[in-house]
């Protein structure tokens, strides 16, 4: 994210949540192999393993090439304060493979004492005891109930769908709205499940005559196989690859105070016909809106049963002007000298969509998730707020929501670093309050 992003959650009254008050827990959760990165930015010490791409794609390089031929500048560092440009994206890799915050985290402590990890539950609701969260009431897979008491805090991470599915069964939320789908009102809290922010994405596809591009083809599987071998033995290659590799943030409009739009390139042919798989050569390239003022809901319509998901993608017709904008840039680096030599043919949108309303149109039949949904217990002090800054669930003691849907506006860039930076300021403030005294006290309403 951005500098910004965090100073803006500070203007909104989540005090401790400013850029220099969070950049310490980003720091303190990574163990960046770079030697060339910057430490004032990046940690060395912690659990989760950073690293440069083993062996990005020469397409990569293309494309920031591309870019800058129409002054788009390069990154040299997308986690520095104010990010602009391109460039190659770090990755969370250890050894060629994914490392996720399981393999970080959990894994290494997963047979402490004081630590059970229940699997296959599906939580059903925060059981409340004049006004504190006292147990959590669950379903095991075969049905059976299970109940699990809790004398000190109860956090919910379930994320920004989950976590406030879970508050509104256990009666937090709008009381007139859980009433009218059957629900027990317990505490009045109109915000749970409201603010769903999330990126809005659109792509363009292009197929390629040369075969430098990732892809299946009969000439390439020579090189796929090697690629194999090389996986196999090395974990490096194509195989190693998270695909999207390089991208950046850029600026669709001189009016914009900073970046409006990222990219994510992927040097391959991705199937815009829902495939799992194209036959050929080509690249990808999405473009997705930063900063949505579109806006969406997590509710219910019963007791039981899944959630009604409502993204509300291109809702404000803002978010359209700046995708319309953001593809059409898309559209115009592929056309340039260092990424049209790889002969590229445009799949979709396709040369009969040159612009305008055409455009527009293919971009609200083709928009999509970039899945960071998050916003739906938001942190502030206003009445819509769900969780204090010290992330309690207000009217409620000790219950607390530790997870994206507190932002209270999604951040200019990918959220699993911003999520565990949250986790990370948590477990400080939990510590704290357990220094201080023991268990949270409850939280009044919307002043």
């Amino acid at each position: 994210g951005h500098r910004a992003d965090y100073d803006t959650w500070a203007d909104l009254g989540c005090t401790g949540w400013d850029y220099e008050s969070v950049l310490p827990y980003f720091r303190r959760s990574e163990a960046n192999s770079d030697p060339a990165r910057d430490d004032a930015w990046h940690g060395r010490e912690g659990p989760l393993s950073v690293s440069n791409l083993q062996d990005a794609s020469p397409v990569d390089r293309d494309f920031m090439a591309a870019a800058g031929e129409l002054q788009i500048r390069e990154c040299a560092d997308f986690n520095a304060p104010e990010p602009e440009g391109v460039g190659i994206y770090q990755v969370t890799q250890k050894d060629g493979k994914r490392h996720s915050t399981a393999e970080a985290f959990l894994k290494p402590i997963r047979n402490r004492a004081n630590l059970d990890i229940l699997t296959g539950l599906d939580v059903e609701r925060v059981e409340l005891r004049d006004g504190r969260a006292v147990a959590v009431q669950a379903r095991r897979a075969d049905g059976s109930a299970l109940r699990i008491a809790c004398a000190g805090e109860i956090i919910l991470s379930a994320g920004a769908i989950g976590s406030p599915d879970i508050l509104l069964r256990s009666g937090i939320g709008a009381a007139d709205e859980i009433a009218g789908w059957g629900g027990a009102p317990a505490i009045d809290l109109p915000g749970v499940g409201r603010n769903l922010q999330d990126h809005v994405d659109c792509m363009v596809i292009c197929r390629s005559r040369s075969r430098r591009p990732y892809g299946i083809s009969l000439p390439a599987l020579p090189r796929r196989a090697m690629d194999l071998v090389n996986w196999v033995t090395r974990n490096r290659g194509m195989f190693s690859s998270n695909m999207v590799e390089a991208g950046g943030f850029v600026r669709t409009s001189p009016a914009e105070d900073r970046p409006d739009v990222q990219f994510h390139i992927i040097p391959g042919l991705k199937s815009h016909r829902g495939r799992m798989m194209e036959w050929g050569h080509g690249v990808s390239l999405h473009t997705c809106v930063l900063r949505p003022e579109s806006r969406g809901s997590v509710t219910r319509t019963a007791p039981t049963g899944r959630p009604v998901v409502d993204l509300g993608l291109l809702r404000d017709e803002a978010d359209l002007d700046r995708l319309e904008r953001g593809v059409a840039l898309a559209r115009e680096i592929l056309r340039q000298g260092p990424m049209a030599r790889h002969g590229l043919t445009e799949v979709v949108p396709g040369d009969a969509v040159s612009g305008g309303a055409g455009l527009r149109d293919y971009i609200r039949a083709n928009a999509r998730t970039v899945y960071h949904p998050v916003g739906t217990c938001a942190m502030g002090t206003g009445p819509e707020a769900v969780v204090t800054p010290e992330l309690c669930v207000r009217g409620v003691a000790g219950l607390r929501v530790v997870d994206a849907s507190i932002m209270p506006r999604i951040v200019s860039g990918n959220t699993n670093a911003p999520a565990i930076m949250i986790a990370e300021k948590a477990a400080d403030m939990i510590r704290a309050a357990r220094r201080a005294g023991g268990r949270a006290a409850a939280v009044a309403a919307a002043e």
